[in-house]
């Protein structure tokens, strides 16, 4: 007959990994790791999507200038192909005028001015006069006709999270540049689906004026070292289930190992005296 062998398989020091308890920690660790590489290949796509917005501003930053009348039907139909592209145009500011509040410049906080012009075609075109201090008078545009040069942008919406702006039947002061929201005060108004940050005005603004707003940072931000944080943060994690599981099994041999304090029945009848 083969020899057989009464000893444990090599197999059974881990069959405490299938225990519940162990398998939640499994469990835990997977979707721990899982999300953590995740949030860094999210951070990877970021850092991604900014150097492509950094490479289409500087494309269109440099093309030269053109009308804003060129362009106005296309960017009706598509604004987003005119973002930070330079127009000129020529109208009359009104005297009304709507405070951006919560914005930020030169490290500190600022009002922006957001002026209606209406250009000679009788389309309205919202302006970004510039920064002005927090809760100033906002000057008195140029009452005269002027030539402006800005930089396009999108209207802006509310995120998931933002605040909303306070109910109001005059709109005088704002938290983001919606568009939609203004017209919606004047329906009659032809409101242009875009508004420029202005770059020059003719002509020149005072020194009474708002000051013009500092061109974008093109930095691409923090999102590299974040992603290395991350997969660093799974990597630990991966590591501290690897040293848990050793441990468990260095604890169950050393307890194998320990020879036990009273001696097996047995053998405690055998080295009894005989009566």
């Amino acid at each position: 007959m083969a020899p057989t062998s009464d000893g444990p398989s090599p197999l059974s020091r881990f069959r405490f990994l299938f225990r519940p308890k162990w398998i939640a920690f499994h469990v835990l660790v997977l979707a721990a790791v899982a999300t953590m590489v995740n949030l860094g290949i999210w951070q990877l796509h970021r850092l991604d999507e900014r150097r492509i917005d950094n490479a289409d501003f500087v494309v269109q930053i440099e093309q030269a200038p053109v009308s804003l009348a060129s362009v106005l039907d296309e960017l009706r139909v598509d604004p987003e192909a005119y973002v930070n592209r330079r127009v000129q145009t020529t109208g009359t500011y009104s005297p009304d005028q709507i405070i951006l509040f919560n914005r930020s410049q030169g490290g500190g906080a600022v009002d922006n001015v957001l002026t209606r012009l209406e250009t000679q075609d009788g389309a309205v075109l919202l302006v970004n006069r510039g920064a002005i201090a927090v809760q100033a008078t906002p000057p008195t545009p140029f009452p005269g006709e002027v030539q402006i040069e800005g930089r396009l942008r999108l209207s802006e919406s509310r995120e998931r999270g933002g605040l909303s702006d306070a109910e109001q039947n005059v709109i005088t002061e704002l938290r983001r540049v919606n568009i939609d929201q203004i017209a919606a005060e004047s329906p009659s108004i032809d409101y242009i689906p875009m508004y420029v940050e202005l770059l020059e005005s003719s002509p020149a603004a005072g020194p009474g004026d708002p000051r013009l707003l500092d061109p974008p940072e093109l930095s691409e931000g923090n999102h590299l070292s974040y992603a290395f944080q991350w997969f660093i943060f799974a990597f630990c994690v991966a590591v501290g289930w690897v040293l848990a599981v050793r441990r468990s099994l260095t604890t169950a041999a050393a307890a194998e190992q320990t020879p036990s304090d009273f001696p097996p029945s047995g053998d405690a009848e055998s080295t009894m005296a005989p009566a």
